[in-house]
Parts: C-alpha cells; sequence; structure tokens
C-alpha cells in the first residue's frame, strides 16, 4: 500500500511546506542535539526528517526548530527536542521493535519513533488532542495505532512491547508497564513529583527489572489510575 512515509518529497508537496529554510533550520537542531550530548546518529537522523513546523500555529512558526518546549493547548506541551532526543536514546529503538508510547501529546515524539523504523502504540488520556492528533499526524503521512485512554494502565491487549516510553511524569514506575514489557524490553519513563522528574530506564534481564537512572527532567504529569489522580 502506497505510503507518504516513505515518500518525503510527495509529503512535502502535498501535505506541508518543507523548503530549504526549514530543512536548514532543523540541520542546526541536529547540530545543536549533537554538541549537547545526544550520539545516537539513527535518533539524530530522525530528528532531522520530522518537519516540527507542521506542528506549530503560524504565530509561533519562527520557534519551531527552537530547543524549547511550546504549548500545544489543553495544558500540554510539544516537548524540547533535546528531551525527546534524549529519552529516544536511552530507549534504543531497532527498526521493527514494537514500541508503545504513553501520552501521544502533539504526535512529535511518534513521529521521531516511526523515523526509526519502530511499529508505534500511542495511547492518550486527553480526548481533546486524542482526536486532534489521530486527525492530524496521517495527514504528515505518519501512521501510528492509535488509542485514547489511560496510559498508565499501558495497553494490554497490545502487549507484550520491546520498548515502552512515558512521555509524562509519573509519580512511581507503573507495575502494570512492567509487565507489559518483553524479556530484554526497555522502559524509559521520568519519575518524581509534578514538578521535577529523574529519568528511569529499566530493562528485563532474566524475568526481573534493572533501573537505572539518568539526568533530571521536568514533564507535565502523567494522570491515571497509576499516576497523578
Amino acid at each position: 500500500m502506497f505510503n507518504l512515509k516513505n515518500w518525503p518529497f510527495l509529503r512535502q508537496i502535498f501535505m506541508v511546506k518543507d523548503d530549504y529554510k526549514q530543512r536548514g533550520l532543523r540541520n542546526k537542531l541536529v547540530k545543536k542535539l549533537r554538541l549537547k550530548g545526544i550520539q545516537d546518529e539513527r535518533v539524530l537522523e530522525a530528528v532531522g526528517r520530522v518537519p516540527r513546523h507542521a506542528f506549530f500555529d503560524d504565530a509561533l512558526l519562527l520557534h519551531a526548530y527552537e530547543d524549547k518546549a511550546f504549548p500545544i493547548g489543553e495544558g500540554q506541551t510539544i516537548s524540547q527536542p533535546y528531551t525527546v532526543a534524549f529519552q529516544t536514546e536511552k530507549l534504543a529503538v531497532k527498526a521493527g521493535d514494537k514500541v508503545l508510547e504513553i501520552g501521544t501529546g502533539s504526535g512529535y515524539q511518534a513521529c521521531v519513533l516511526l523515523e526509526m523504523g519502530a511499529n508505534v502504540y500511542t495511547i492518550e488520556y486527553n480526548r481533546v488532542l486524542f482526536e486532534r492528533t489521530r486527525a492530524f499526524l496521517p495527514k504528515l503521512g505518519y501512521n501510528p495505532y492509535f488509542a485514547f485512554g489511560d496510559g498508565s494502565k499501558g495497553m494490554p491487549s497490545k502487549a507484550p512491547f520491546d520498548k515502552i516510553l512515558v512521555t509524562a511524569g509519573a509519580p512511581v514506575v507503573p507495575d502494570d508497564l512492567i509487565k507489559q514489557l518483553k524479556e530484554g524490553g526497555t522502559l524509559v519513563i521520568p519519575v518524581g513529583d509534578r514538578e521535577r522528574q529523574k529519568m528511569v530506564r529499566i530493562i528485563i534481564k532474566n524475568g526481573k527489572p534493572v533501573r537505572d537512572e539518568f539526568d533530571n527532567f521536568a514533564f507535565v504529569p502523567l494522570l491515571g489510575d497509576q499516576g497523578w489522580k
């Protein structure tokens, strides 16, 4: 079946204006991410292919390739590119991986994962964002599996997963997410209070979760039964 994701030139013509200026700004962003410590070239290449400006209103278009988070409504943000790249790098995505994203939001992170060849399942707690993003991403040629619901519980009907990525801050690591990982699978999740979280990575080794921690970040709260009430 014809997939625009594999035809960036045609996607440029029919879906979103993506001229030399925008591509040049993306290249500058990629260089900035590399200087900030992102080393996985596949992650950098994926960020360099996703037209982040397509996620911005005209009034904010000039800021699309700044390394900053910006509001997208409903109390949510499109994440800072460095944060997206950092989480993706820690996830160590391989082509063909079955990846669950908790917190669809704008859909930008899902696009980066798709550009890396992952099979992406994404779930959103907020109905307005779910409907908006489900309608928007296919117009860019990106087609993850969309679901609406409580992402703190994961997506048991589609489990197990090779990788799980959580894009909202959790008070604790939800047990349900660990249970939905395959042997050798990886979960990356920010854990802490509502203001600040430590990035946590859990890898299932010999049936047991092995945990390590990285830098501090600030995410919107993960809502749901195993998140913030």
